[in-house]
């Protein structure tokens, strides 16, 4: 019986230390499932390679010159892009991370993460999990006002719970719908009304939302 073919996922590197990118594409060109299809060294050519290229994943560095890697998430989210963005910085600030996350980012991880880790990374937010090194999810669970009270926990029903919790411990729509046994269409409108009544912008904030009102680890 023939192997399945590997699915490759292609990955657009946006950094502006040339050193930074050859590094990144010297590991992830010997990972069998990872293709580096382009470069760019700031978040405006980032946009444009993105909007080209189509790529399934970027690596996004955050502090650059010209368009900085914010800038780039919100431009790439108003233009409809599907890229699922992992921010990976040295900059550890809350208040780096918070606007990063804001904009649309699937992940962050630092510049000294371990290079399995990192390919680890890229394969999880392809896979439609959000994915937070433990020291910033510590920083965000630990910001004033992330999304609703505790108070409008009470308008969910028990199964947009359900769904909360499993947002919460990373689990993408398809893994969610195989989990309770609907279908993916009924778990995104459970996901958009749970985001409506818990008044939160994304998956990010409602998997933080869980985990400061106690409904997941």
């Amino acid at each position: 019986m023939a192997e399945a073919p590997v699915e490759v996922i292609r990955v657009l590197l946006v950094d502006d230390h040339q050193v930074v990118r050859r590094g990144l594409r010297t590991f992830l060109e010997v990972q069998e499932d990872i293709e580096v299809v382009g470069e760019a060294a700031d978040g405006a050519e980032g946009v444009a390679r993105a909007e080209e290229l189509r790529p399934d994943v970027v690596l996004m560095d955050l502090r650059m010159p010209g368009a900085d890697g914010v800038e780039a998430l919100r431009t790439l989210r108003e233009l409809g892009n599907p890229a699922r963005v992992l921010v990976v910085t040295s900059f550890t600030e809350q208040r780096t991370v918070v606007p990063a996350l804001r904009a649309g980012a699937a992940g962050y991880v630092y510049k000294d993460i371990d290079p399995d880790a990192l390919a680890g990374a890229i394969r999880s937010v392809r896979a439609g999990h959000v994915l937070l090194q433990p020291e910033v999810a510590r920083a965000l669970l630990g910001q004033e006002g992330t999304g609703g009270g505790p108070g409008r926990g009470t308008a969910l029903t028990d199964r947009e719970r359900e769904v909360l919790a499993l947002i919460a411990d990373g689990r993408s729509n398809r893994e969610i719908a195989r989990c309770l046994v609907l279908s993916e269409k009924t778990v995104k409108t459970h996901v958009s009304n749970i985001l409506m009544k818990l008044d939160l912008a994304d998956r990010t904030q409602a998997a933080l939302w869980a985990v400061r009102h106690g409904m997941a680890d």
